[in-house]
């Protein structure tokens, strides 16, 4: 029952859902289904990004980034998770759970800072139309893109600190498919209300902030919406506003369930389900929320289609 995070040669068994036998197999189709949908989905988001110039625009230049973090953040788990399921291997080194931790926590992190960024495009869009031209300029854009990816990073880095200087005790099972922070810290061998405290209030800076930022954003952008006479044009603005609001609202709704109840509170069971929504669900409907919804994704990719069609 000793401390064994000092120890690198050490690792932990991910129980992952071995204690559903019966689910295995059928979360093994359909993980590698999503899996590859999501694979699938962003890369046509990038490319069609890059490939047609009437997406050379600021809103798609985020999405670009919003794709590859949705990518990299899916791979940091789901090819380990199948690897779990088909009961291949179930354990991960020490060093590999802390390099896990650390990159999952930043690229999630860099999307609860890459939402506001976005939020705040929408808002520039409608409610500053006249000056959108000038107020998302391309250097603008790349620095909040680069400060969105500074915040993830520098948040991981306090985030997954701590964590290493909390001393672990116990058994080496964790009860989950990666290595999630709250149930790293129910291995904890001694009172960490502090370092707990200051965990909650990093959460906070990183989750809580953001989506009061993004609320306060779409309750201006509502306001401006209702202002215009047309209906064509509040169609088109809430159809462009609303699936990145709806985006917003399934991951900031998982990331808060996971993260801001108290440890004590965390069911590990129930965990492991948000968990799957948080890492496979919302990562493969990004793409179908913002290219079923929008116009200019959907010509774009017919475009393409043609132009590959006529050299076929």
């Amino acid at each position: 029952m000793g401390s064994f995070n000092t120890s690198f040669g050490e690792g932990f068994i991910l129980v992952g859902f071995s204690d559903w036998p019966q689910l295995e197999l059928i979360l093994f189709i359909y993980i590698s289904i999503f899996y590859s949908l999501t694979l699938f989905g962003n890369t046509t988001i990038i490319a069609l990004s890059r490939l047609d110039p009437r997406l050379h625009t600021p809103m798609y230049f985020f999405l670009c980034h919003l794709s590859f973090l949705d990518l990299c953040y899916t791979t940091s788990t789901v090819p380990q998770l199948l690897i779990n399921l088909s009961g291949l291997d179930r354990t991960i080194s020490y060093g590999g759970c802390v390099a896990q931790l650390f990159i999952y926590l930043a690229l999630g992190s860099t999307e609860c800072v890459l939402l506001v960024v976005m939020a705040f495009d929408r808002y520039a869009a409608v409610c500053r139309p006249l000056h959108y031209t000038t107020i998302m300029h391309p250097l603008l854009c790349q620095s909040l893109a680069i400060a969105a990816w500074v915040g993830g990073l520098v948040n991981s880095l306090i985030q997954t600190s701590l964590m290493m200087a909390m001393p672990l005790c116990g058994l080496h099972y964790l009860n989950h498919f990666f290595c999630e922070m709250p149930v790293l810290q129910k291995l904890a061998c001694e009172d960490t209300g502090g370092t707990e405290a200051k965990m909650f209030v990093a959460r906070v800076i990183i989750i809580v902030v953001p989506a009061a930022l993004i609320l306060g954003s779409y309750a201006h952008i509502a306001l401006a919406v209702l202002r215009i006479k047309s209906m064509a044009g509040r169609r088109k603005a809430f159809g462009t506003c609303g699936s990145h609001l709806l985006v917003v609202c399934l991951f900031y709704g998982s990331a808060m369930y996971t993260y801001l109840q108290p440890t004590g509170s965390y069911s590990e069971s129930e965990g492991k389900f948000v968990a799957l929504f948080y890492t496979v669900i919302i990562p493969m409907l990004n793409p179908l929320i913002y290219t079923l919804r929008n116009k200019d994704m959907k010509g774009a990719l017919w475009k393409v289609l043609g132009r590959g069609r006529d050299l076929g």
